[in-house]
């Protein structure tokens, strides 16, 4: 993070990247003179309420975070812009977003918790976009022309205000990662979720931090003599949705050896904060991949040395596609089935986590089904990334990837249907 004492001296001549975290109430004049360098600007968690007119003179410009600012309308000034591709207000008071406030080529906008109850139907113009964040507005539709965006494929739709599901948003030829938990059509069956054990915050020995998320910070604790992990949610909207979504989807997941069980809940956190007993897991356990980068938009990261071998590659297709085929049965779709938030050994055992951007739906009724071939394009992704990172041929794992990735959404297969071909 810079200052703006930097900026004022000079000090940060032909900068990229410029993030200034400092009470702004206005925003600083200076910042135009990066204008021939300048392509990230981060001004969040100041007292901004408006951007300049002339911001366009930045004409280099790509990616503009303003989230934490009190600004009640998306800047009209943004729709300017010549090179800007990914636009993030989260956290904000924005209430309105002009027709106008859309840059021509926007593939990322995140405008997640607002007070948002209309979008304009121009977003459909947005042919670029690939990355839609709306979790904690007041939205009470989608804009059909919306289904003109064929690029879009993560949406977050999730603690809105919507009475149904769109078919139009089912048949998205591209869409593989949709949380859409916390509206009316999508509430949580709690009923339906087993019981799990109720742990007194005094029952446990709070020991190191194991690592932090968007959604909640991790902790080894002990619990009657053995080492478990103990995740405190932040208890604020996260991009994916509620806390209190994923933490039902979590239990009502029930036991299956892909995934992460819940040993219990804590009711009486001392902040009285939500939270999650765990087992903890085998230390050789490590994430897949990283997450998407701003380049990468929607696919995950990989060392550049990643391999892996046939055995390995199949090891992680099966036990994913089991735990898929597991939480549909559950009436759960994952919504973020990506490789960061899968854990591997290495050596093929693998396990799916993070269920912040979880969606509960009734087995049977109309969406079901296209709700889960939604997520089966999120799995062809896994599998074309997994092969693109394997000396082996395996052609008809090839087959069975591209057969996950058909258009429409109807052609693709179940996770049943997956899992018995690739066993």
């Amino acid at each position: 993070m810079q200052t703006l004492e930097q900026l004022r001296a000079g000090e940060l001549a032909g900068a990229v990247r410029l993030q200034l975290r400092c009470g702004l109430t206005e925003f600083p004049r200076e910042i135009f003179e990066l204008a021939d360098t300048l392509e990230i600007l981060d001004l969040s968690g100041n007292a901004l309420a408006s951007l300049p007119g002339d911001l366009q003179r930045l004409h280099r410009l790509r990616i503009i975070f303003c989230s934490d600012n009190p600004f009640t309308e998306l800047p009209e000034v943004l729709g300017r812009c010549p090179a800007l591709t990914m636009v993030g207000f989260k956290a904000c008071e924005i209430k309105t977003v002009p027709a106008t406030a859309l840059p021509a080529h926007l593939r990322w906008l995140i405008l997640t918790d607002n007070h948002i109850e209309q979008l304009p139907a121009e977003i459909g113009r947005c042919n670029d976009l690939q990355k839609l964040m709306l979790s904690g507005n007041r939205l009470r539709a989608l804009p059909p022309e919306l289904a003109n965006c064929s690029k879009l494929e993560l949406l977050r739709i999730a603690s809105n205000r919507l009475p149904e599901l769109p078919e139009w948003l089912l048949a998205m030829p591209r869409l593989a990662w949709l949380a859409c938990a916390g509206n009316p059509f999508n509430e949580m069956r709690t009923a339906a979720s087993p019981q799990v054990r109720s742990i007194g915050w005094n029952e446990l020995q709070i020991q190191h931090k194991l690592g932090e998320g968007a959604s909640g910070i991790i902790h080894q604790a002990i619990l009657d003599g053995t080492s478990v992990a103990v995740k405190v949610y932040k208890g604020a909207m996260t991009s994916d949705g509620s806390p209190a979504h994923e933490m039902a989807a979590c239990i009502g997941a029930g036991r299956h050896p892909k995934l992460i069980p819940v040993l219990g809940t804590i009711p009486d956190h001392p902040e009285r904060l939500p939270a999650l007993v765990m087992p903890l897991m085998d230390p050789s356990l490590r994430n897949l991949a990283g997450p998407p980068s701003f380049a990468s938009c929607t696919r995950d990261v990989y060392p550049e040395d990643q391999k892996f071998s046939a055995a390995t590659l199949l090891g992680i297709a099966r036990g994913i596609a089991s735990a898929a085929a597991h939480l549909h049965a559950q009436g759960i779709m994952h919504g973020d089935l990506y490789a960061h938030n899968i854990l591997n050994c290495g050596k093929g055992n693998a396990v799916l986590g993070d269920f912040g951007g979880a969606s509960m739906f009734e087995p049977g009724t109309a969406y079901a089904a296209a709700l889960q071939q939604l997520e089966v394009r999120a799995f062809g992704c896994l599998l074309e990334e997994l092969l693109e990172r394997c000396d082996a041929q395996l052609p008809q794992l090839r087959k069975l990837a591209l057969e996950c990735l058909q258009q429409p959404p109807l052609a693709r297969p179940l996770f049943a249907g997956l899992l018995a071909q690739l066993e």
